[in-house]
């Protein structure tokens, strides 16, 4: 199982450093400011294919963004538009962009915390540093490959939301809070699921002594070939 293991996460290095001695070019700062709308609620969807991510609350605008990179990567594309009362925002960047040897791609994503929002994010390869716990969540979605990702969903929600979490090669750790309700069910591939504060009861993981909260996250996590850990605290 460990040569498996192994030999998956070797290739995955060997993809993803292809084109390492490409000249990558001067650092370049690119912004992005989307104003707030009279939407109802908004949907978010992050892809970044290799670097550093973080998101968080706390902007008075609907987003807030920095991107640092190198001037031969590509810019990071951000797209909203408003469909029935949902707007819909899309930050991506081509699936090809590498981080290796002297290149950079770090994001820092800053959402209002006011408005209802669904939030999507795929991490190719890299680091994540994803903290939501103060939004208005409804749903949250995680899509992690390679690399080490901390996902922090402590705060004080007022609604129930649905989120799910699927493991790639790397190592994820998801802070719970442990204030409302929990219901979560963990699966793994090859690698591990870890928990934490929480309290297993036919076949569901629980918060002990919170069972009838008027808040409930309803967690999917489904681990792959790295280790994902859940902290309720």
């Amino acid at each position: 199982m460990l040569k498996q293991r192994l030999a998956v996460v070797a290739t995955a290095m060997f993809v993803s450093g292809c084109g390492l001695a490409v000249d990558s070019g001067p650092l370049v700062h690119d912004t992005k400011v989307i104003e707030l709308d009279r939407s109802e609620m908004t949907r978010v969807d992050l892809k970044i294919g290799a670097g550093a991510l973080r998101v968080e609350g706390g902007s008075p605008k609907l987003m807030e963004a920095d991107f640092h990179h190198n001037a031969n990567s590509p810019t990071p594309s951000v797209e909203y538009h408003v469909s029935d009362a949902i707007g819909e925002l899309n930050v991506f960047q081509d699936p090809g962009t590498r981080t290796f040897g002297n290149k950079r791609n770090d994001w820092t994503v800053k959402l209002n915390d006011t408005i209802p929002v669904e939030v999507a994010v795929h991490v190719g390869a890299g680091e994540g540093r994803i903290k939501l716990g103060s939004l208005n969540l409804r749903k949250v979605e995680l899509h992690l490959g390679v690399g080490e990702v901390q996902v922090d969903l402590r705060g004080a929600p007022t609604q129930s939301y649905d989120a799910t979490i699927h493991g790639g090669i790397g190592e994820a750790t998801v802070y719970l809070p442990s204030t409302v309700a929990i219901s979560a069910t963990a699966r793994h591939g090859i690698g591990d699921v870890e928990v934490r504060g929480l309290e297993k009861r036919d076949g569901l993981w629980i918060n002990p002594g919170h069972e009838s909260a008027p808040v409930t996250i309803r967690l999917d996590v489904t681990s792959g070939i790295g280790s994902i850990r859940l902290i309720a605290e």
